[in-house]
This record gives structure tokens, sequence and C-alpha cells, in this order.
């Protein structure tokens, strides 16, 4: 294939639903931390395709499972078994929560699958959710993302879910024998990358034990070493009963999962849950290895390590009013005079370099977690090229 730019935009002009607003970029291929487009030109990317390339583009072993595996078997069902998936299952459920897995194909199908565990194991119970929380676009998620400009052109929505402040009296006093469960980011992504304070989860453990509600863990976009632990709540000393993870997941190829601790891990039976395509084989394989790249004790030592250089030079711009996040998650305010939209759109074209905007004044930095030291350093010069 080798379409050009102006090609592809009127292809989409004329044929695709425009639900997205994609910036004048082609990229057609793609090496650790850097991407190129159809003309050649080098790219460093600090986003990660939203924390999905833990690993980096195209790594290596992720190749070779891949290759390996879609010349043997690609798709069969769940209706029989296949090697890969009940592997992927017993790591990823002896690496957090020790109890059992579903297999879906995005962070939305793991929340909605979260949502359905909750409800049947408190059938008609509501579900308390956090203030500028983001969960997913499909029709639970987004009710559970209290977010007007989402929600609004979709009324009416799911019924059931409550609304708390980030406060931990407040989170407290949402939670009652009503309660099926309280869903959360351990680090707000879509809003801006804000790290929930430990009290706060802990206050939402005591909440959740008192009513024998579920504490479930949105951990989509932390998750996989993101925040320089396997998953972000292993930073906190609060032990969710179920957490959900996506993105980083699948090195690169779509895949969800929601793992479970024991407590929930025989909630769902027969029946009560599905997908044709979750699980199968090629995607599978690809997550076996990802899973165990991330896992690995150096890189996330290295995440830590890094997360802290990247959040030190972020300071020293002269146009950032503030840094949050943990490991490679992180977010920068920016100073009114500076919308983070264009501010993106400017590192793109001028100094190509992959970031994003989550909102009107912070942008987004997530690079691979392969990135080095040199990398960081050169991503800090290019911003401070928009001074």
């Amino acid at each position: 294939m080798s379409a050009s730019l102006a090609e592809l935009q009127a292809l989409e002009r004329a044929h695709a639903i425009p639900t997205y607003a994609r910036n004048p970029v082609q990229f057609v291929r793609g090496a650790g931390v850097r991407l190129w487009d159809e003309e050649g030109n080098e790219y460093l990317d600090f986003l990660a395709g939203i924390s999905v390339l833990n690993v980096g583009h195209c790594h290596p072993r992720v190749v070779e499972a891949v290759r390996d595996q879609v010349g043997r078997l690609t798709h069969v069902t769940n209706l029989y078994y296949t090697e890969p998936a009940l592997r992927l299952s017993a790591r990823l459920a002896a690496s957090s929560l020790g109890g059992k897995v579903f297999l879906a194909n995005s962070g939305a199908e793991a929340i909605e699958a979260a949502i359905k565990l909750a409800r049947k194991a408190r059938p008609g119970g509501n579900i308390v959710v956090l203030e500028d929380a983001f969960h997913g676009r499909t029709y639970g998620a987004l009710s559970a993302t209290p977010q007007e400009s989402k929600q609004a052109p979709f009324a009416p929505l799911v019924p059931g879910f409550v609304v708390a402040a980030k406060d931990p009296e407040a989170l407290s006093a949402a939670v009652d024998e009503r309660t099926a469960a309280v869903l959360l980011e351990p680090i707000q992504g879509e809003s801006g990358i804000h790290v929930l304070p430990d009290r706060l989860l802990a206050a939402a453990r005591r909440a959740c034990d008192r009513a024998g509600a579920a504490l479930i863990f949105d951990e989509i976009q932390t998750g996989m070493g993101r925040t320089g632990r396997l998953w972000a709540y292993q930073h906190t000393g609060v032990v969710p009963d179920a957490l959900t993870s996506a993105k980083g997941l699948g090195g690169g190829l779509p895949i969800g999962a929601l793992v479970t601790g024991e407590r929930l891990a025989d909630v769902l039976g027969p029946g009560d849950h599905g997908s044709t395509f979750a699980g199968g084989p090629l995607v599978a394989r690809a997550a076996l290895e990802a899973l165990e790249l991330c896992s690995e004790e150096r890189l996330l030592e290295r995440v830590t390590e890094l997360g802290e250089r990247l959040m030190a030079g972020l300071r020293r711009l002269p146009y950032v009013t503030e840094v949050r996040g943990r490991g490679l998650m992180v977010g920068a305010d920016l100073d009114p005079a500076r919308p983070a939209g264009e501010l993106a759109r400017r590192a793109l074209l001028e100094q190509r370099l992959v970031v994003n905007a989550t909102g009107p004044a912070t942008i987004r930095l997530e690079p691979p977690l392969v990135v080095t030291e040199a990398e960081i350093d050169e991503a800090l010069a290019r911003l401070g090229g928009l001074a």
C-alpha cells in the first residue's frame, strides 16, 4: 500500500464516519520509540498510542510471537480450548489478584464485564464512580463516565450510577448497602493525569468492606508497568476486588481483561457474558510476550527513574505551570497563553514529537517504557524549541 496523505484524507471525507479529529500525518512504520511518515520523516513517539505500545513499536519478541501464531491458528471462538488464552489468564491472575480472568477485546469491554460482575454479585446495586472519571464510550462505560459533553448527546444512559466527589468523606457517604461496587482509576488519565491520593483509595476500600460492595480499579491506562509497578494499585497498599486491563496488554494488538480476586472469581457463570473474538490465540500470544516484558524488574525500576527525569525536565520549561504523574504517565499543565491542543499540534508538525492534549490546558506524555535517557532529553529539547 502506498496511498498519499491527500488520498487518505479524500477517502476519509467520502467514506469514514467523522468521529476522529486526525492530525495531518500518515505514519507508515514504527520501531521502539520512533515513528516514520510516508515521506520518511522520523518522529519521537511520547504517546505510545495512548499507553498501548508500552514495549515500544514492533518489539522483536512480540513480532516473532505474532508471526509464529498467525501461521498456526488465528481464531476458533471460545467454544473450544486454545492454549494462549488460558496461559494468559493464568499469568494475569498470578501477577495481580489471584482470582480468575475474563478476556475481552478492549478497555471499554473490560469495563462492561466489570459492571456485569458487580451487578450480578449484588443485583440491583448502584455503582459509585468519581467526578472527572473516564471509563470508556460503550453504554455502560459511558454511563460510568460523568462528563456532560460525552454523555449528553447519547441520553438516556444506563441507570444506577452514583457520582462522588474525590474526597474520602464524600466517597464514604456515597457507599451504602445499595452499592454494588466502587469503580475508579488509580490515576485519572483522560481528565489530565491526576493521581488519586492513597487516603482516598483507602477510604474506598474501607467503605466497600463496610457495605459488602466490590472495589474495582480501572487499570486500563495505568497497568502493564506504566507507573513503575506492573499494576498501579501495587504502589498504594490498597488491593481491589477486581481490576480491568487493556491498552498495553496486547503489545500493540487489541485486547482487554477483567481480573478478579478470589471473592468474585466465580460470580459470572456459563452464558453470563461472552465475546466472539476475545482471547483469540493471535492476540493472546502477543499479550503473553508483552506481559512478560513489562514484568521485568529492571524495566520497572527504569520507568520510575525515567519518569522522574521527564517530570523534572518539564518543570524547567517556561510555559509549564504544573507537572503531575507517576512513572511514565505524565501530565503537564500549560500557562493560559499556550492552549494544549495547539502546542501538541505544533510539537507534531514543527518538532516531530508525538504528544497529545487531554483538555484545553494539559498535555499528556506516555512514551514507551523502553525509552532511554537520551530520548527523554531529546523530547524535552524539542518541547523547549516551542518556547
